[in-house]
This record gives C-alpha cells, structure tokens and sequence, in this order.
C-alpha cells in the first residue's frame, strides 16, 4: 500500500491543508502510519492525539488513530483542545509522541497535523520523510498479535491545574478581558477564570469551526475589535486574545493599544531575568531591534533567529534559553515550563508580569520606546519563485556592500533603521518588515523594499498587515 500526498501540504513546521481538496482522512492515515513507523523505530509504543475544534478534525483524528494502530501504535486520545494541551499530554503521559490536529489560524476549510516526536519538534526533514514513506509504502506493520490497547485521558483539567500553578502567589485582582475566537482555548479560558483573582469578562469560549464572529488570528489587529470594545466599555486593565489553536497570544492594554509579540516578549524578558540572570532570549528576525536592545540592557544575551515554532523551539534546545518568542505571537516558556508554545500559559505569565514587576499592562506597554514601524506585510508570490526572489536581493546588497543579517532572509540594517524581506515556509507569499527612527526614515526604507523586488521583477503591491 501506497499513498501520494498532495506536495503543497507538507509543509516545513507542520502539515496543511483545504480540506477534501489537498487534505482528506487517506492522508491522516497515512501520517498515522508513518508515524508509527518513527515511534516504533526509537523504541515507543504510545502517541497522544488531540484535536481543535473544527467540523473536519474528529473524522481526521479518527483516521489517524487508524493509521497509528495499523502500525502497531497506541493512542491516548485526549480529545478536544488546543495544541499547547496536546504538547502538555505528549509530557506527561508517557507518550513517545503526539500529534494535534489543528488548522491552527488559517481559514474553517482548512486543518493539519502539527507534530512531536521524544519531546522534540518535529519538522522539515521529518515531515518529508512522512511524505518518502507513504510514496514507497516503507512503513512498519504491527507486531504479529497486536491488539490497539487506545485510552482515553480527560486532561483539561490538569491541564488547567498546571497553567495556574505559573501565576505562583496570588497577586493584584486584575479586570481582564479574553477573547477565544470560538477556537479551542475557549473551554481553557472558561476554566480560568472561575479560579484567577479579579473580574474577568469573556467573549466566544463557545467552540465553532465556523468562526462565526472573527477570524481566530490576533496577529491581525482587525480581529481585536470585539476586545477592544469590550475593554474600554467595561474600563478593563488589559486585554487577551487567542488564535484558532491556542498556541498564539494576541493583548491590548487598557487603553486599546495592541502589544505586539515582540513587546509581550519584552515584557516576559525582563520577569524571566530577575530569576535567571545574564540568560539567552531567543526573538526571531521580524521582532522590532528595540527588543534586543532591550534584552541586553537588562544583561541578558539576546539571539535573533529564524521564524517557525519549531526552528525556535530548536534554538531553545541548543541554547538552553529559558524563553523565546516571535512576532506571530508564538510564546515559548523553558523557564518554570516545559519549552513548547502556549498562548494560555503566556496569558498567566502577562498577569504575573504585572505582579512581579509592580506595573500595570498598561504602564508597561506605555514605557515601551516609540517606534516607527509597518506591520508584517505579506504578499503573494509563486512558490517555485519565493525563495529565488530573496537570494537574488541578497546577491544585489552583497554587491552593493549593504550591511545585511542572513539568519533567515534578509534583514538589511541602515542609518535610517531596518528593512527586513523573507521567504515565508508555509504560504506562497514574501514577508516584509521595516523600523525606522522616524516616518521619512520608513519611507526610505520600503522605497529601498520596492526598488528591490522591481529588480526582480515584482511589486509589493497591495499588502496585507498583521
């Protein structure tokens, strides 16, 4: 038995895709197959499973289960939830692995398969090589009188245990605001809230695939609108938001301003180095250069790096950093955690940042240099082009003699600030991003942006934001 999937699905962090068009329950077989093939090759035996709450996710959970079991892999089902309560269970269930299916922040047609493997992110090479085994059909089959010995485990509420035990001694009842998007943190934020001090108001913890009220993507400022309303007609301290998943944050501040993922991380920098001094914090190459500045006035070693979950999740491991972060608002706590992103756990931590470090949200977001920047733009390219496009600018400011950093893309510092351009890993768009002093300074800047895709014979165009 063989099986082909659909090449735009298998992704770098993560396999995605429109569900009964590059994405149906034959590929989460095969995914279940192949990954009992990887289990069973380290010795496992148990991959935990959990899914978000989309109408396609229970039928492909199924379907997978299928697959780990015709492997000779058994699950512990844990059921509904978001992808940091799957990492979670992978923890501490005495499983080998485990597998979400999530289509995360993209649109209701769509779902994937976000993956652990040990402990350990599971991606790029990994993933094509679920690809290699189900064209050659190389999977291991189940041990001769297997019988699949499935459990399922209700976690959510030790799950919702562990995230409070990071809030430590209670502290200052703050008036918060939550916004679940209808994603699956809804039911988490439910839960929450009945046990944190102070008032606390929700919006859409009902769980709806459809999405009926927002998109579930706070990376995206029009998206907050709900939280914004609901934070000034209540005169609430702050704000919190979640994307499909729950392993995106998204926070306004009692004023309505949004706090981007690089200011969050700021914020989360300076609690994490009152207990870990002189430590690495990890931003990937979109955050503002005000959060590496900052990371070092504070006496830690800031280290920009690659975008992608499981790029920095990685980084955490070779570094030993004790936190990281990304523009998206990917939060990743090693300090007092387990490493993994978790929206819900960087929630508690915001309304811990406020306690330790004796300033409300909102004075600490105001105390933030004022920077003048553009949100992420993105702009759709060929996929076959993307990457050909960002070598070519480098080639052109390498001749040129630009001072450019090539972690991932390139992000070209100038007298004026910083311009950033990348090839995205999971969409065929081109990323951009510019910093600058002052609005002339930007304007410089994307002028610098255009005159180099024009190069390459492209434009910007019409970008979407955040």
């Amino acid at each position: 038995m063989t099986h082909q999937f659909d090449p735009s699905s298998l992704r770098e962090y993560d396999i995605r895709g429109i569900v009964g068009q590059t994405l149906h329950d034959a590929d989460a077989y095969a995914i279940g197959r192949g990954f009992a093939t990887r289990v069973r090759a380290t010795g496992g035996s148990r991959v935990a499973v959990g899914y978000d709450g989309r109408l396609s996710s229970p039928g492909l959970a199924r379907a997978l289960v299928e697959g780990l079991n015709a492997g000779g892999v058994d699950a512990i089902e844990v059921g509904l939830g978001p992808t940091p309560m799957l990492y979670y269970a992978e923890m501490v269930e005495d499983a080998d692995g485990g597998i979400q299916i999530t289509g995360s922040h993209n649109p209701a047609n769509y779902n994937g398969f976000k993956m652990v493997l040990g402990h350990r992110p599971f991606f790029g090479e990994d993933i094509q090589d679920l690809g290699r085994m189900a064209a050659s059909g190389a999977w291991c089959d189940a041990p001769a009188g297997y019988v699949a010995a499935n459990k399922q485990r209700a976690i959510m509420d030790a799950y919702v245990d562990r995230l409070l035990e990071g809030l430590g001694a209670k502290g200052k009842a703050w008036r918060i605001g939550w916004d679940a998007g209808n994603g699956a943190a809804g039911p988490i934020v439910d839960r929450l809230v009945k046990r944190l001090p102070g008032e606390h108001f929700t919006l859409y913890t009902d769980v709806d695939g459809a999405f009926p009220n927002h998109h579930p993507d706070p990376t995206d400022e029009a998206n907050l609108a709900d939280l914004k309303a609901l934070v000034a007609e209540n005169t609430l301290d702050f704000g919190l938001a979640f994307d499909g998943d729950g392993d995106r944050i998204g926070a306004i501040d009692g004023t309505g301003r949004v706090i981007w993922g690089d200011q969050l991380l700021a914020i989360f920098a300076e609690m994490v180095l009152k207990d870990v001094p002189g430590a690495t914090i990890i931003a990937d190459v979109k955050a503002s250069q005000a959060l590496f500045d900052r990371v070092a006035e504070l006496g830690g070693k800031p280290v920009m790096w690659k975008t992608g979950h499981s790029l920095i999740k990685q980084k955490m491991l070779e570094t030993g950093a004790p936190l990281a972060g990304e523009m998206s608002g990917h939060v990743f706590f090693k300090h007092d955690y387990y490493g993994f992103d978790d929206a819900l756990y960087a929630a508690i931590q915001l309304i811990r940042a406020a306690d330790v470090l004796g300033h409300s949200v909102t004075e600490l977001r105001g105390a933030m240099p004022a920077m003048v920047n553009t949100p992420e733009l993105r702009f759709q390219v060929d996929d076959a082009r993307k990457f050909a496009v960002v070598d070519e600018v480098l080639e052109r400011l390498a001749a040129d003699g630009a001072d450019i950093d090539r972690t991932d893309g390139a992000r070209v510092n100038t007298p004026d600030g910083w311009w950033l351009l990348r090839a995205s890993n999971t969409q065929d768009v081109l990323v951009a991003r510019a910093e600058a002093n002052d609005e002339a300074g930007l304007d410089r800047l994307l002028a610098q942006i255009d005159a180099q895709l024009a190069l390459s014979g492209m434009e910007r165009g019409q970008a979407a934001g955040h």
